[in-house]
């Protein structure tokens, strides 16, 4: 009879400021897209759970909202308590940086990393992208003083350069102890919470620049009926000029973003979906606590 082998799994959070890569590593990582991606900063604003399972590890990605300073609203306030908390209740925390930048919002992170229990890793994410790569090391060793890191990894999420390294990076480090989820569950999301992000994913993309971050997604309605699926979603904005940019002329921009996300849904529920969108005004929703706990947000 064969030896059963031990089994390790534990909680990595993957926390950093915004728009340094954290949800296009969790997704490369999970050969699977579970955490939205975009140009925009702060393009995350929930936590994200995504879950690898290989052979006898099993590690449980939070892919936490980007930790800044600049907004005060509600909405922000909520995103910065999520990914703060987490840190206090992870196995392994990978802090994710964009190369050779390092800002007040680095340090703030770094700040939260004084309540971490659990091991460090630092990633200098879009290695891809450094040009001079004879800077790379002084600036290693200038991080070496600033907090001490379990490992620092230079990597390329894009690439999937030292990819594997991190990964053997984190196993080392999670707890002897069952698996916590099947082998071949991705995620704890449910389709309706994944159905809203892609929605929102295709509107931060299509209106880029013309749409601020006062912008949400709420699912009405999402019913089964056979072998389809009906969707019916409101968009919230705050003012009627936001409105009119995701409306477009002669609604051809919603229609690009109805469409788009239909094909993503369709994807990952293996199903047919019929998608209905609204776009409804609610001034200063994204400062409004019961709005956002109506959404979904953490407290």
């Amino acid at each position: 009879m064969t030896a059963r082998l031990p089994e390790f799994c534990g909680l990595v959070a993957l926390v950093g400021r915004p728009n340094v890569g954290k949800s296009t590593l969790l997704n490369i990582l999970l050969g699977q897209k579970i955490s939205i991606t975009s140009r925009k900063p702060q393009t995350t604003r929930h936590r994200i759970t995504g879950i690898d399972t290989r052979d006898q590890y099993q590690a449980i990605f939070v892919d936490t909202p980007g930790i800044h300073q600049t907004q005060t609203n509600a909405m922000n306030r909520y995103m910065n308590r999520a990914a703060t908390s987490t840190i206090a209740d992870v196995d392994v925390t990978v802090f994710v940086v964009d190369r050779l930048s390092w800002n007040e919002e680095d340090e703030l992170v770094v700040q939260g990393l004084m309540v971490a229990k659990s091991p460090v890793i630092l990633v200098l994410n879009k290695i891809d992208r450094l040009t001079d790569k004879s800077r790379l090391l002084p600036h290693i060793q200038s991080l070496a003083s600033v907090f001490d890191w379990a490992e620092v990894l230079p990597l390329s999420a894009k690439t999937g350069y030292q990819l594997d390294q991190l990964r053997e990076a984190i196993y080392q480090r999670l707890p002897k102890q069952s698996h916590l989820y099947d082998a071949d569950q991705i995620t704890d999301r449910s389709e309706r919470f994944m159905a809203a992000e892609l929605i929102r994913e295709k509107m931060m993309r299509q209106c880029g620049d013309e749409l601020p971050y006062q912008v949400a997604v709420e699912i009405e309605s999402f019913n089964h009926q056979g072998h389809v699926i009906h969707i019916s979603a409101l968009i919230w904005v705050e003012r009627e000029g936001q409105k009119k940019i995701i409306i477009g002329r002669a609604g051809e921009q919603i229609k690009k973003i109805g469409t788009d996300a239909r094909k993503d849904i369709e994807t990952m529920t293996e199903k047919k979906v019929m998608l209905k969108l609204w776009v409804k005004v609610k001034s200063s929703w994204s400062d409004d606590e019961r709005m956002l706990k109506s959404l979904g947000f953490d407290e």
